[in-house]
């Protein structure tokens, strides 16, 4: 099968579409055709492999020395089960599923086996492979942040990086639970978020979002680029501050799978594709992801 195997940390050019050896599934194991994956800001820093340099030996132990220990990045897939192991019982051949590897990563690939009881489930019927790719990585990772905050209905929420993968979902997700959503993001993404339930939005390039006089019951910053102690005065006395960097990572469960189905299937979640590559530009995806500017999610049409 065709893969992009990362063949050493470094700059974009280090992805390789090669072929390799196709899995075969243990009796607990699914073999999934992956039709679409993407290229995640998670996939850029292993690449590069951007660590704290206190943390640099522990994870480089961790990922791989010279290189990635698992050379196949990618952490979430949409595609179809081709064949199952003698003992699973969840899944039969023909499902659509969508699914989050996690640290295990292999999603830049034409085929993965996933063990019937990891992060795995069939995928929401209305939609594209490409769009059910899109939306486990920012959904499940603002269910587990926004969780954190206890939200509640009347909530006043503010997002920063409203625009970005885990932004997007974000936005979605504090709406339907009934907060009022103040998103950060560039005016170019103005019309997008709002889109999208936020019902202010504020330009980061031109606006110091700190010095206004409004007060929120949650600050979530979902692209990991302010402190806590700058949005201190922002907070309503009970208010919860939540960051996707220095806060652990996000733990993904399969009750979040179901339910971003259930909100997907609802209406009341889409998913944000902002550009659509081949698994053979996940080279340039790479590159595109790297700038810092994207829309949503980058998508890997892997095959049709």
């Amino acid at each position: 099968m065709k893969a992009v195997v990362c063949t050493k940390y470094g700059e974009p050019d280090v992805l390789e579409l090669m072929e390799i050896k196709k899995p075969s599934p243990k009796d607990n194991e699914i073999l999934i055709k992956i039709h679409a994956t993407t290229v995640t800001s998670g996939d850029v820093r292993v690449r590069k492999f951007e660590s704290p340099i206190l943390l640099w030996i522990p994870m480089r132990l961790f990922l791989g020395i010279r290189k990635p220990r698992k050379p196949v990045l990618g952490v979430e897939l949409a595609g179809k089960v081709e064949a199952v192991g003698k003992d699973v019982s969840r899944f039969k051949k023909g499902d659509r599923v969508f699914a989050m590897t996690g640290m295990k990563f292999g999603a830049h690939a034409e085929y993965i086996c996933l063990a019937e009881d990891s992060t795995v489930e069939k995928m929401p019927g209305n939609l594209t492979y490409d769009e059910a790719a899109a939306v486990l990585f920012g959904g499940t990772t603002a269910l587990h942040f926004l969780r954190k905050t206890n939200l509640k209905k009347g909530h006043k929420v503010l997002i920063y990086g409203a625009s970005g993968s885990v932004g997007t979902s974000a936005v979605q997700i504090a709406r339907h639970f009934g907060a009022t959503v103040t998103g950060v993001c560039s005016a170019v993404n103005f019309d997008l978020v709002k889109s999208l339930g936020a019902s202010h939005v504020i330009n980061y390039r031109t606006e110091e979002f700190t010095e206004q006089e409004e007060q929120y019951d949650v600050i979530f910053d979902a692209v990991g680029k302010i402190s806590k102690a700058k949005c201190k005065k922002l907070l309503t006395p009970d208010g919860s501050y939540v960051s996707v960097k220095g806060q652990g990572i996000a733990k993904v469960l399969n009750e979040d799978l179901i339910l971003l189905k259930e909100l997907i299937e609802a209406g009341k979640i889409k998913a944000v594709i902002d550009k659509t590559y081949t698994l053979g530009e996940i080279p340039e995806a790479h590159r595109y992801v790297e700038q810092g500017h994207k829309k949503g999610n980058v998508v890997i049409s892997v095959q049709n």
